[in-house]
């Protein structure tokens, strides 16, 4: 488990950075919900008027006056779209940064195969985005004894899991795409994670565009679907690990016959 143990190491402060940002604001926006409970009525009442604005954030589905719905919106927005960053980030790096910071030559004459480095890349990967999810949830639960707030914990529960099955997704794709890159992608894995964000938005303001949901990860996330129903989309999370297993499977196609360039 070397190269799992250096991942860990080498990206414990993106780490950290990233998990400490999503908590850190998961907890302020927590701790206006009470200020702000009185007002939310009018606040629902003026969203419920602005047409498309409205579908495309759910909020014609959910409550914003009531805990999980304001969580669903304004706290979700910060798992999702946080969420979905750092898992792209930590994707597209995985393979790419060995030639892009020229350690592959120092890695790969170890006796170790490829499909093990990929492997542990992986699961490195893995390993910190499901991490990443329980530390932010585990701040999101005490953010809300803070408040004294009781939320639906059932729902609660499957909009975190919807949130980390969509970033091992992104992550996941993007791992099969750093195994074709030789320099680094970081404007390739921001720009998949909100591609996949506004494909999401798009679908929910449009009947016609409505089939994008089923590309995007965020399709299954809905706080508002998930909130309502008390479930995820069984279609859509199959859909997602197909996705998720063409990014594997092309990442060891790829990396186990790829030329690596020290």
């Amino acid at each position: 488990m070397t190269v799992f143990k250096h991942e860990w190491r080498s990206g414990r402060i993106a780490f950290w950075v990233w998990t400490g940002a999503i908590a850190s604001l998961l907890f302020i926006c927590l701790m206006m919900f009470p200020e702000m409970k009185g007002e939310m009525e009018s606040v629902s009442r003026m969203f419920a008027a602005m047409g498309a604005f409205t579908a495309a954030f759910g909020m014609d589905k959910i409550n914003f006056g009531d805990v999980m719905g304001f969580y669903g919106i304004e706290c979700g927005n910060i798992i999702g779209i946080g969420g979905a960053l750092y898992a792209s980030l930590l994707g597209i790096e995985a393979l790419a940064a060995e030639e892009k910071n020229h350690t592959a030559e120092f890695l790969l004459t170890h006796p170790i195969s490829r499909k093990q480095v990929l492997a542990e890349k992986l699961l490195a990967v893995v390993t910190q985005i499901a991490a990443m999810n329980i530390f932010v949830m585990a701040v999101s639960f005490l953010s809300l004894l803070i408040i004294k707030e009781k939320p639906a914990i059932d729902e609660l529960l499957l909009l975190h899991l919807a949130y980390m099955l969509m970033q091992m997704e992104l992550a996941c794709v993007c791992f099969g795409i750093s195994a074709f890159l030789r320099k680094g992608g970081l404007g390739i894995g921001i720009g998949l994670a909100m591609l996949m964000y506004f494909l999401n938005l798009i679908g929910n303001i449009s009947d016609s565009a409505a089939f994008l949901q089923y590309i995007t990860p965020f399709g299954y996330a809905e706080a508002s679907d998930i909130i309502t129903e008390a479930s995820l989309n069984t279609g859509m999370l199959l859909i997602g690990a197909a996705f998720t297993a063409c990014g594997i499977g092309a990442a060891f196609w790829k990396y186990t016959k790829k030329d690596i360039f020290a």
